[in-house]
């Protein structure tokens, strides 16, 4: 430092002496940008090019320094001004990739993603080292569904640096979208061995696992994860959602897991403690619907009955939508909302204590949030307590264990009355099945039973590898021996794979099952061609512990009845709740032993078989499982009692928050102005989960081809990279 000062006072001194002198004050901007003084430096460029206009060291040096100031109070949040320093230093370097880069991430993190293709092509047009703009490409064009093109962005990234984690990890990310499973854990271990410190490739190889059906394989890898990043949310509900998968519901243990969770995130939070809502028990609600599944996704075909029928004279909707990609059904979503005199709010990107504010904005009454812990949730929201009232529902088949949460609806089915399974919230249970199931229109007719023209029975299942257990699978060669001549067809993501089809063939031969007896499928695309390969199957085999629910819906109204199996906790007895709903009350079974004499039974009789194939959709459509009408004024009931209960000051989650001995918060939340963010976590997640925290995006320097003058700052994320020139 005293080199700087010493050198400072000898240019300051040159410059007096001789005015038009432009290096010295090109030197001395170098000495303040080194020293972190940005605004100094620029003016000291500015005094240099005043003097001498041409002076390309001090245009580049400038370009440097504006680049360094844009991602100076961009951190800050002031993107614009950021976005504004950017652009002036293109003014003076045209050619410079660190501020093209840069303005990538600004407008990425804008959400603007065709201008950050843009800046992120001229990085690397101008800097072919630039691996990371190559990076940054794949991440947006993944969130595109352009998989293709995000391949070809990562392995340009790989190119050009072999060892480049994140790109390793991201590539991994896609290859597991697609199912190549393979492919997948070979990128994502060599991101590990690149990074052994990279939480979140550890929290990727988890999901993996997951998808291959390796859940205790799954658990380890979220663990890893959370002993080197403990803060990992990606990680913390991965692990969450994934117990589900294996808990017999013999102890409290994931109970405990949940809640402890629970307390430690809303930690993370502020809380508000008073709300202006006016507390007349009987006035009209309004009610706030949150949610990233407002698209073709298993959760939108039970929110569309809410959003339709709703009576908005008394029951206003206000949808908050994290969806990452609309489509036709989004659209349609929003306008039947919008007709109806709802209101739509598109939160995607949006920091979460910002959407807790827009809640508060909205006066919404109950706050209703449809995730749990699974893909793109907003529990930190809901962590805020922007609601006087807060209800999860839908999404997840446990607690979310959030004690800012006081209700969780479900029924008598999935949740008895004596049910053992514990709940942060309260469980409230609506009078028929707690879901309403809305048909696709892309479905198509219903085909005969293919037993007729085969002469030999297909049980089938299309729920997720993960919830084809061992145990299931033993269960289900039980029915395929006692059957002759049956076969299995099983359709999931990873059967593209062929270890993993090897794998599962495997195990079902171990067990006494020819493989030739079972057609494994990959996924199907479209939605109108995986309705319609229900057509393949006779019987639907449900799984367990962890039963399906849209899978179940679908196979019912593609007329294939399902056998399901009870258990002790909700995730065990969804399929209970579906098919007594329904009125196929012989088709639950108890135990292993009935599962497998009534899949036996319903084979024995083709005819019978046949003929509730045809009269199923009919019966389904029929039921209260499909009766939207019905099924909301017993929804609008149950919240109408959750909001007397409030009015008289009963308060469920007031209890949890004592309970928790985190009592609220005396001072309220203040309204933060925050700009959008690309950091939001994927996970969690019934989808894959974000490729690395920020999305993906690598938010570093751009490499450069040279590096004698390239210089670190960890303090500092986006910034240039290169320092000025010593003239």
């Amino acid at each position: 430092m005293m080199q700087y000062e010493t050198a400072l006072n000898c240019y300051e001194k040159a410059a007096i002496e001789r005015p038009m002198y432009a290096e010295a004050y090109c030197n001395m901007g170098v000495i303040y940008k080194n020293r972190g003084d940005l605004e100094s430096a620029i003016a000291c460029y500015e005094r240099c090019l005043t003097v001498s206009p041409n002076f390309e060291i001090a245009k580049n040096n400038m370009a440097i320094a504006l680049t360094d100031l844009g991602t100076k109070v961009k951190l800050e949040g002031d993107i614009n001004q950021g976005i504004a320093y950017y652009k002036k230093a293109l003014y003076y370097n045209w050619h410079y990739a660190d501020a093209m880069y840069n303005l990538g991430v600004a407008y990425g993190e804008m959400l603007m993603f065709d201008m950050a293709i843009v800046f992120y092509e001229l990085a690397f047009h101008f800097n072919p080292h630039c691996a990371e703009a190559c990076n940054n490409l794949g991440v947006i064009y993944k969130d595109r569904d352009n998989l293709d093109k995000a391949v070809e962005c990562y392995q340009m990234a790989l190119s050009i640096k072999p060892n480049f984690s994140q790109s390793l990890n991201n590539l991994g990310v896609v290859y597991t979208v697609q199912g190549k499973m393979d492919a997948a854990a070979s990128m994502i271990e060599k991101a590990i061995v690149a990074n052994p410190t990279y939480a979140e490739a550890y929290n990727n190889l988890g999901v993996l696992y997951r998808d291959a059906g390796s859940i205790s394989l799954a658990v380890e890898a979220y663990e890893q994860c959370l002993k080197i990043d403990p803060d990992s949310r990606n990680a913390g509900q991965n692990r969450l959602l994934a117990m589900n998968y294996i808990n017999d519901g013999s102890d409290d243990k994931l109970y405990e897991v949940h809640r402890d969770w629970g307390r430690r995130f809303m930690r993370l939070f502020p809380q508000y403690t008073s709300w202006e809502n006016i507390k007349d028990p009987e006035r009209p609600l309004v009610i706030g619907y949150v949610s990233p599944d407002y698209f073709t996704h298993s959760v939108s075909y039970f929110i569309e009955a809410p959003l339709i029928y709703h009576d908005y004279a008394n029951y206003k909707v206000v949808v908050y939508s994290a969806v990452v990609k609309a489509d036709a059904k989004t659209s349609r979503f929003r306008d039947r909302v919008l007709k109806h005199g709802g209101a739509w709010r598109d939160i995607y990107g949006i920091d979460e204590k910002k959407v807790a504010s827009m809640v508060r904005d909205d006066k919404i009454d109950i706050l209703v949030e449809l995730t749990g812990h699974t893909a793109n949730n907003k529990l930190g929201m809901m962590a805020c307590r922007p609601a006087p009232v807060q209800v999860t529902w839908i999404g997840y088949p446990n607690t979310t264990g959030l004690p800012t949460i006081d209700y969780r609806i479900s029924d008598a089915l999935a949740d008895p009355v004596d049910t053992v399974q514990k709940h942060v919230e309260e469980l409230v249970r609506l009078p028929n099945s707690f879901l309403c199931y809305t048909p696709s229109p892309e479905a198509g007719p219903v085909a005969p039973t293919p037993a007729l023209s085969n002469g030999f029975v297909t049980f089938g299942s299309f729920n997720n590898l993960a919830k084809i257990t061992p145990k299931v699978l033993q269960v289900w060669a039980r029915i395929l021996s006692a059957v002759p001549n049956s076969r299995l067809i099983v359709k999931c993501k990873p059967f593209c794979c062929d270890s993993v089809r090897q794998q599962f063939l495997t195990t079902l031969e171990k067990l006494g099952l020819e493989s030739l007896r079972v057609d494994l499928l990959p996924l199907i695309l479209l939605n109108h061609d995986h309705m319609q390969a229900y057509s393949l199957m006779d019987i639907s085999l449900d799984t367990f512990p962890y039963a399906g629910t849209t899978t179940t819906c679908e196979s019912l109204y593609m007329g294939v009845p399902c056998v399901t199996m009870g258990g002790s906790v909700h995730a065990h007895n969804v399929g209970v709740s579906l098919l007594k709903t329904v009125g196929l009350n012989n088709l639950v079974a108890t135990n292993e032993d009935e599962y497998v004499d009534l899949a036996v039974k319903l084979a024995s009789d083709v005819t019978a078989l046949s003929n509730l194939r045809m009269r199923l959709r009919n019966l389904m459509s029929k039921s209260p499982l499909c009766d939207g009408s019905k099924f909301i004024r017993g929804l609008e009931s149950a919240y109408r009692k959750m909001w007397r209960r409030y009015c008289k000051d009963d308060v469920p989650s007031l209890k949890q928050m004592e309970l928790a001995q985190v009592p609220p918060q005396q001072q309220q939340v203040v309204p933060e102005e925050i700009a959008v963010r690309i950091t939001e976590p994927k996970k969690v997640i019934s989808t894959f989960a974000a490729p690395i925290k920020a999305n993906g995006f690598y938010l570093g320097q751009c490499s450069s081809a040279k590096t004698s003058n390239a210089e670190e700052n960890g303090a500092l994320l986006n910034q240039s990279r290169n320092s000025g020139k010593l003239s």
